[in-house]
């Protein structure tokens, strides 16, 4: 048997043995109260108030299904339930503001998750935002990176990291407010975490030609490493960072450019490198610290749990994710239009996951 062969009949051994776990709602039996008749969707915090109102669009549009769940749960958490196995103990669907990696993919094949559907939803900027009532920040990469990383280029100039001595934004740079560094931000389980730290930490470290030639584990463990105290860990609630900054103007925040653009009245995003965080200067790249966000599909559970199909066709539609789409309105950046129709053909044909063909 082929492998083709092989992985189809794998899949449909799955399939069978989920129809078996859930069969159930189905066929209306008496422990339909036990099975799952609506979609559970988990996973990041960022692509949580996008899926929220594609689920409430759904719901209204769809008499004949349930309006899904959404929990957020960080992309970690979520991938990592996602990955624990197929039946209806286990998430259908999981966001995430990172691309899933390899070694994830490995620990779905290992629970028997062996077929995944990955959606690239559009795009999102990570801002620094604080309070409007507090002075509106412009921070370089290395800025950011000096403030926050538990070790530092030793300011002496020698060629070796020291225990962070910054305690005030004016002491990187005398133009900075003289204001003790404080920023809030997503746990290690968020893929905003993840980006922040590729994408701002080791974008400031690596301007330190020295320390970007460090051997690779060296080199993370001092871009990556954050100082406790200064940054302060607030958990999956971006919502909770926004309410924060509003009650301590002194402070910063870390989260996805779609909060600021729903609390616009209360915060502003900190220029990084000269560039503001804004619609366009995301979706045209100028923005230094812009990101695509995903959602992946068990394709397993597509012919059992009612509506899964559609609620994908409705969040890769013109509608919700084109560049006119109701997501727009929550600070989605979309997909040009060539991609996002790549995505809703991989959403129909329910195409498969192979990360090793990217």
């Amino acid at each position: 048997m082929g492998n083709h062969a092989r992985h189809a009949s794998h899949t449909h051994r799955l399939t069978c043995i989920l129809l078996a776990t859930i069969g159930v709602a189905v066929s209306g039996g008496s422990d339909a109260q036990a099975a799952r008749d609506y979609i559970s969707i988990v996973g990041s915090s960022t692509v949580y108030p996008f899926a929220t109102v594609v689920a409430e669009q759904f719901g209204r549009r769809n008499a004949s299904f349930k309006t899904p769940k959404v929990e957020s749960t960080g992309s970690g958490g979520g991938i990592k339930a996602f990955c624990a196995g197929v039946g209806v103990q286990h998430p259908d669907i999981a966001n995430s503001s990172r691309r899933i990696t390899a070694g994830e993919v490995a620990d779905c094949a290992k629970n028997g998750v062996a077929a995944i559907v990955e959606i690239k939803i559009g795009y999102d900027g990570i801002v620094l935002a604080n309070a409007k009532s507090a002075p509106h920040y412009q921070l370089t990469l290395r800025e950011v990176y000096l403030a926050l990383a538990k070790s530092v280029p030793d300011p002496a100039g020698s060629q070796k990291l020291v225990p962070n001595p910054y305690t005030n934004w004016s002491e990187i740079n005398s133009s900075l407010p003289a204001d003790e560094i404080e920023v809030m931000g997503p746990p290690p389980t968020s893929g905003t975490r993840d980006a922040f730290n590729e994408l701002v930490m080791e974008g400031g470290c690596k301007t330190f030609a020295w320390v970007a030639a460090l051997p690779r584990a060296e080199y993370l463990a001092a871009c990556h490493t954050l100082r406790e105290g200064h940054y302060i860990d607030m958990g999956e609630n971006d919502n909770l960072i926004v309410q924060k900054l509003e009650a301590s103007p002194r402070q910063l925040g870390v989260f996805g450019y779609s909060f600021l653009e729903q609390n616009g009245d209360k915060v502003q995003g900190a220029h990084i490198n000269g560039v503001a965080p804004d619609f366009d200067s995301i979706a045209d790249g100028k923005y230094p610290v812009s990101r695509p966000l995903y959602f992946y599909v068990k394709k397993a559970h597509v012919s059992v749990i009612p509506g899964i199909r559609q609620y994908l066709a409705e969040f890769t539609s013109d509608a919700a994710a084109g560049e006119f789409g109701y997501l727009t309105d929550s600070g989605l950046i979309p997909l040009a239009d060539e991609d996002r129709a790549a995505m809703q053909a991989q959403g129909s044909n329910l195409t498969e996951l192979h990360l090793a063909a990217h």
